[in-house]
């Protein structure tokens, strides 16, 4: 197998970090993404005395595993990160309606800690966790050992890409990429594509091959798409008049379930718009339903991609449904809209790809990631590797988790929801410590989310 080379793209702030051998604090944050940042300021205006130690260095993610064109999908004015949301009074953005590219999410990142000054250790590696007879957290990190009272993971849930098991491994001359490290079209040898999977990042990487003339094979899976505009606003405005991004994981009709539920694909690029693989398709671009395996130069399919398909569409239907009863309850003017109509249906579902009959020469992979939470070494997991938690607080006395996706809401593993689980766990800690609400030097982040 060929793997394609890949450079960072790092900043200039790292620091050496200090040894902290025998350090003890009150609390400890590993991470320091959007979750550990929000964690320390929430912890900062609760007068809780803690670190923050960050692996690489802030934005280490967005700046090294993000292709070159990729933007949030959600709109601006969903970036709420603890008392620096995007617009007056905060970022001080003023496009509240875009979507920000990589760069000016990096910005906003290192804004933010800038703003917030956090005790903020980069470059120390977290090796294990554990927790001692009398109840203390034990860290064995790559600038020492360190204790701790309580312990929050920060570190979000997307650890380990997944290459699915096959037969055969694919011919060692295919170059094979993971979706953390695509950067561009020119990053891959000349000639046709194979991306596999179409959740939020293989649906745009498969776009961005395709809109810039390559010749993209696509296997397709089972994530919903979304419109990106409906009757005269984004569809986000309408899911948020609805109370979607604030419905709570135990509310929702799936339950825990949503929590390994595919994101729906639609991308922020060129001020926003759907993602229509029949479009792509009718122009050019190879639709495949699941892959099951590879054997002797053939890659074999499961006939799901006609399923697939509508089943996109469906879902996306449904919510335009959804939009269309709460104008109409609600009185709202707000134009009508044709429906989807749509535009390419495969004649058949293709179950097999010979290599050879192809100009096959590369392979993005982007069936997502596994958890890998093994250096924690605290009874909170399931047989599968997942902690076990109750909004982020685990059956462990001061073990925490921030940043899971639908930890609480949707929005839980993004700029938009994070805040709020940081200010709940920030109360949490406080009251486990035995503070009053007034034991501090002013209160959590403004407001006490206790089940917001």
């Amino acid at each position: 197998m060929t793997t394609a080379t890949v450079t960072p793209l790092r900043g200039t702030g790292a620091r050496t970090p200090a040894d902290l051998d025998g350090t003890h604090r009150p609390v400890i944050v590993i991470g320091g993404g959007q979750a550990g940042l929000s964690m320390s300021r929430c912890l900062s205006r609760a007068g809780i005395d803690h670190l923050v130690l960050e692996r690489d260095e802030v934005g280490h993610s967005w700046k090294t595993y993000r292709w070159d064109t990729f933007c949030l999908v959600t709109p601006n004015w969903q970036c709420k990160l603890p008392d620096y949301p995007y617009g007056p009074g905060g970022h001080g953005g003023t496009d509240p309606h875009g979507f920000m590219v990589r760069s000016e999410i990096i910005d906003y990142l290192e804004a933010y800690r800038a703003f917030i000054d956090p005790p903020l250790h980069e470059g120390v590696g977290v090796e294990r966790v554990t927790r001692d007879d009398h109840g203390t957290y034990v860290l064995e990190t790559t600038a020492g050992r360190l204790t701790a009272d309580q312990v929050v993971i920060a570190t979000g849930g997307y650890h380990t890409p997944i290459t699915p098991p096959t037969s055969q491994p694919l011919p060692p001359e295919i170059t094979q990429v993971q979706s953390q490290d695509y950067k561009n079209g020119s990053q891959l040898p000349p000639g046709e594509v194979l991306v596999v999977g179409s959740g939020q990042s293989g649906a745009q990487i498969a776009e961005d091959l395709h809109l810039e003339g390559r010749q993209v094979h696509l296997v397709v899976g089972n994530a919903p798409r979304v419109a990106r505009f409906y009757r005269g606003r984004d569809v986000t405005d309408w899911l948020d008049d609805l109370g979607y991004y604030r419905m709570p994981v135990t509310e929702h009709p799936r339950r825990e379930a949503v929590r390994a539920q595919a994101n729906h694909y639609v991308t922020g690029r060129d001020g926003g718009r759907d993602i229509d693989l029949r479009a792509h398709a009718a122009d050019g671009m190879k639709l495949y339903g699941v892959m099951t395996d590879h054997r002797d130069g053939v890659l074999h399919f499961a006939p799901t991609l006609t399923e697939s398909l509508d089943h996109a569409d469906e879902v996306s239907e449904s919510i335009k449904d959804t939009i269309d009863k709460h104008i109409a309850v609600s009185e709202i003017d707000a134009p009508v809209e044709e429906r989807y109509n749509p535009v390419w249906s495969p004649a058949d579902d293709p179950t097999e790809l010979r290599l050879a009959d192809t100009g096959i020469t590369s392979v993005v992979w982007c069936i997502g990631f596994r958890q890998d939470f093994s250096w924690i070494d605290v009874p909170v997991f399931s047989g599968r590797g997942t902690p076990g938690h109750s909004r982020g607080v685990t059956s462990s006395p001061g073990l925490y988790f921030l940043g899971l996706p639908w930890q609480w809401t949707w929005g839980s593993g993004r700029f938009s929801g994070v805040g709020d689980d940081a200010r709940y766990l920030a109360e949490r800690i406080r009251s486990q410590r035995g503070l009053t609400s007034s034991g501090g030097r002013g209160d959590v982040c403004n407001v006490l989310a206790l089940g917001s």
